[in-house]
């Protein structure tokens, strides 16, 4: 498509649905306008012996810094060229524009090729008529009983074992020092809960057969050497040292535990919260599970084409390895990341163009209803809760879960969620 923009001529390709490349024509008028400005610009730069600063005949400047004047002329026409096609083509990069090839002589029009990327054109032509299964929400007295239980081990009072081997749940103090190798002699503290896979097996096996502050060598198999060679791991001499064995001591399950966890009236009180807390999170579960299962089949009746660079950044933005981290290993986690990467920003570009289709994004209203919500539930001011949001990034994130509820109730009303 060719369109006369102001004094410039502007041809659009796109070689792939998310990529454009402008043919950009400037008319020779305007690159000498924009030469004589350029040259003007430098003489009240410049020194030149025998006159006054910005009294330099052009001439003398074109002979002395020429290739300057239209290195520089070449590089405004083509910035200023292309900042007004994208403006009149109605163009939103997500890339820096790459500049692939440049036809300009003295005296002509200069015409010069850019290519970027765009954000992708999302059209949906079909979001209802599925039918999605709500997974059950159930739950069992013994999930009930595991929050129960783990509420008593956070109050367990730890007490010292004097006499006895370890057993599982004891927290053991542990010096373990490698006897070969390059860290040969060279001994390090631990603190270990036994049973918890904080250790390796036949580290475990092996402090158990030790009382408090007796010490053994052993031939280890290390996560390491497993990690290298299998299931049977490296073998590996080590000293292991028991220095302290602690016996968690749990409070009673009774009335008085239950009013130490917090404002409960009695056990009972304390259990049915538990259930509550664990239903509205299975609920929430049974939902994601929804919203999941209808987009899988939004995308597979509308296909969404991701740019690369998109994927990229986001796995840039989710990956962040610290300094030192291993390349080959950081492309690793990359590869694994990237199909749920692309299926993430497949669903947001959904979300944002149903939200725009049907206008659904979130309102002031929405989002000052939602923060007074928030102060509610913590006690805290709306204007508190605000500032917090703000400091901290969260707003446009609250805003956006608010835009996705309401898009995800509309596409829900399509569909048949049984």
């Amino acid at each position: 498509m060719a369109t006369q923009a102001s004094d410039i001529k502007v041809v659009v390709e796109a070689p792939r649905p998310t990529a454009r490349r402008l043919t950009i024509t400037v008319p020779a008028e305007r690159v000498e306008r924009t030469r004589q400005e350029t040259t003007r610009r430098l003489a009240q730069q410049v020194r030149v012996r025998g006159f006054r600063r910005g009294k330099v005949p052009a001439q003398i400047l074109e002979r002395q810094y020429g290739a300057v004047i239209q290195q520089e002329t070449i590089e405004r026409v083509m910035r200023d060229a292309y900042r007004e096609a994208l403006e009149r083509e109605d163009l939103h990069p997500i890339t820096q524009g790459e500049v692939e090839k440049v036809d300009y002589e003295p005296g002509a029009d200069l015409t010069f090729d850019i290519a970027f990327e765009v954000q992708p054109e999302v059209h949906l032509e079909r979001l209802g008529g599925f039918k999605v299964e709500r997974p059950a929400v159930e739950v069992t007295e013994g999930e009930v009983e595991r929050v129960v239980e783990r509420l008593r081990e956070q109050q367990a009072v730890w007490h010292p074992v004097e006499d006895g081997t370890p057993l599982a749940g004891d927290l053991v103090t542990v010096e373990i020092t490698p006897l070969e190798g390059e860290a040969a002699g060279q001994p390090r503290g631990y603190q270990i809960v036994l049973g918890e896979g904080h250790a390796v097996p036949d580290v475990e096996d092996a402090i158990r057969t030790l009382r408090p502050g007796e010490e053994g060598e052993f031939t280890v198999r290390t996560a390491e050497g497993a990690e290298a060679e299998g299931a049977s791991g490296a073998a590996q001499r080590v000293r292991i040292k028991v220095r302290e064995v602690r016996r968690p001591e749990l409070p009673a399950l009774d009335d008085e535990f239950a009013k130490s966890v917090g404002d409960f009236s009695g056990l009972e009180e304390l259990r049915e919260r538990i259930r509550q807390d664990l239903t509205r999170e299975a609920e929430r579960e049974a939902e994601r599970e929804v919203r999941h299962r209808l987009m899988e089949q939004i995308l597979e009746a509308n296909p969404v084409d991701v740019p690369e660079v998109m994927v990229n950044r986001y796995l840039d933005d989710l990956l962040r390895p610290g300094r030192g981290a291993d390349p080959e290993r950081v492309a690793q986690m990359r590869e694994i990341a990237r199909p749920g990467a692309e299926q993430a920003l497949k669903r947001m570009l959904v979300v944002a163009r149903v939200a725009e289709m049907e206008s659904l994004h979130a309102t002031e209203e929405e989002v000052e209803g939602r923060i007074q919500e928030i102060a509610s539930r913590q006690g805290r001011s709306p204007e508190e809760v605000r500032t917090r949001l703000q400091k901290t990034g969260q707003l446009a994130a609250l805003e956006q879960e608010i835009t996705e509820e309401k898009v995800f109730e509309y596409l829900k009303s399509l569909s048949t969620i049984e």
